[in-house]
């Protein structure tokens, strides 16, 4: 159980809080390409970390990431004209480009104040479908951290935004449980789970169309499981393997798969990368299954699912399977995601006896469930059992970072800048005597050298 203190530290990420100046030190996401699209499109108001940003794509193309209000007046520049290579504020027509220098001054006709004022502005990278920017102290931008998508031809990968109104941790705690998955999740891990050949109100047969060998065999039953699972094994609570990395940690979930041709026991395991201070990659047999819990502000998440395979990639049949394609909850234009407990947060009562959760879809259930708790957990209340090891891990690996950056070290995972070799391995069956480790060598060895920082 955590201390007051210690939840604290661990939910805050403003501007002057320990997680806030330690996530600070890391580029991190701000958009999803698809929110500005287009050269001169309207542009785009967020937040991240507490801060208020507007994100535009200029007439040539290039992103900028500024402060939402204006330098002058504080007028918000989400309003503003986006025309002609720069964004210019309504009130008075001051015109910013992607840099945050001043070109045009209409109700002041002096050069001076063009050259003596800049809006605040920071540098963006469009890599992987995603804008990444860096809002920390410019003398310490690290060099920009690559993932495994990103050289990924375009159809072969899809990115998707939810804004979820809930704190960054208790979505991130979801993601390192795996005890969850085959009970929150029962009706896509264990679709038999009461003699039904139904999954989300369909028949497993038409669920499965299109998935090819993502799949997997339960009982003869072919489900959408194989997203999260390749083999038979269905065990609600596994045994659980942990190993710190440079980037954070990685752990198993180490599931009795009885024994093998030779009768010698074996396990089934699923290993999944845990990446600092908000990233991990979930076991996925057609994708590497990207996520990133980013906070927008302490009660506002902006979750980034990324799905990377070596075929084409189909979006709309991922936004259906994860319970995205209900307008009431989701919508790919807004990337806001809404429920209320006017309707009890959306669930499906009357359709339980073949819907476990009363919900549709993974990240409908993940999203759900975490309202449930209120924006902001208090973890003074809880308790907690040995199947929660990989969400005691990441608090304490948090914790451990944000005490390295108070202390005038570098954080967790900071100078990792090629995370290609960093895989999700989906369940594989393994001798009992073999190493876990072994079938992800390149998360060991992942930022074991560490690089130089290289400020820009």
């Amino acid at each position: 159980m955590l201390t007051a203190e210690e939840n604290q530290t661990l939910i805050a990420t403003g501007r002057h809080t320990p997680m806030g100046r330690m996530m600070r030190r890391f580029w991190l996401p701000v958009a999803s390409v698809h929110q500005v699209a287009e050269p001169d499109c309207a542009p785009l108001r967020t937040q991240l970390l507490g801060e208020n940003l507007v994100v535009f794509r200029d007439t040539d193309g290039n992103i900028g990431v500024l402060d939402e209000f204006c330098v002058r007046r504080r007028v918000s520049l989400a309003l503003g004209r986006n025309e002609e290579g720069g964004l210019r504020c309504l009130l008075h027509g001051w015109k910013f480009k992607c840099d945050g220098t001043i070109t045009e001054t209409p109700n002041h006709r002096s050069s001076n104040v063009r050259n003596k004022i800049k809006q605040p502005a920071y540098p963006a990278v469009e890599a992987g479908g995603i804008v990444w920017t860096y809002i920390g102290d410019p003398k310490q931008q690290p060099p920009f951290q690559r993932y495994g998508w990103f050289n990924a031809p375009l159809e072969n990968y899809v990115v998707l935004r939810i804004n979820n109104p809930v704190n960054y941790l208790q979505l991130y705690e979801g993601g390192v449980d795996s005890a969850h998955v085959g009970i929150l999740h029962m009706n896509m891990m264990n679709p038999g789970w009461k003699g039904s050949a139904f999954v989300d109100g369909r028949t497993d047969q038409d669920a499965g169309k299109g998935w090819g060998t993502g799949f997997t065999e339960y009982g003869g039953e072919t489900s959408k499981a194989g997203m999260y699972m390749t083999s038979t094994v269905f065990e609600e609570t596994p045994e659980l393997g942990i190993e710190d990395t440079p980037f954070g940690f990685h752990y198993a979930a180490l599931r009795d798969a009885g024994q093998d041709e030779n009768m010698e026991p074996v396990w089934s395991v699923r290993i999944t990368p845990v990446m600092f201070p908000t990233g991990r990659i979930i076991p996925a047999q057609a994708f590497q299954f990207y996520v990133f819990e980013v906070p927008m502000t302490d009660k506002l998440t902006a979750t980034y699912l990324i799905f990377h395979g070596t075929n084409k990639v189909d979006r709309e049949m991922i936004i259906d399977t994860m319970g995205l394609s209900d307008a009431r909850f989701w919508t790919y234009e807004s990337c806001d995601f809404k429920a209320s407990w006017d309707d009890r947060l959306g669930q499906d009562r009357d359709n339980m006896d073949r819907n476990w959760s009363g919900f549709a879809g993974i990240e409908q259930e993940d999203s759900v469930i975490a309202m449930s708790m209120t924006p902001i957990v208090d973890r003074t209340q809880e308790y907690l059992v040995p199947s929660d090891e990989a969400v005691i891990r990441l608090r304490r690996r948090l914790l451990d970072s944000v005490a390295m950056n108070e202390n005038g070290q570098d954080p967790l995972g900071l100078h990792v800048t090629d995370y290609s070799k960093v895989l999700a391995v989906p369940d594989t069956i393994i001798p009992k005597s073999s190493r876990w480790q072994d079938l992800a060598t390149g998360n060991t060895c992942t930022g074991a050298e560490v690089s130089s920082l290289v400020p820009k």
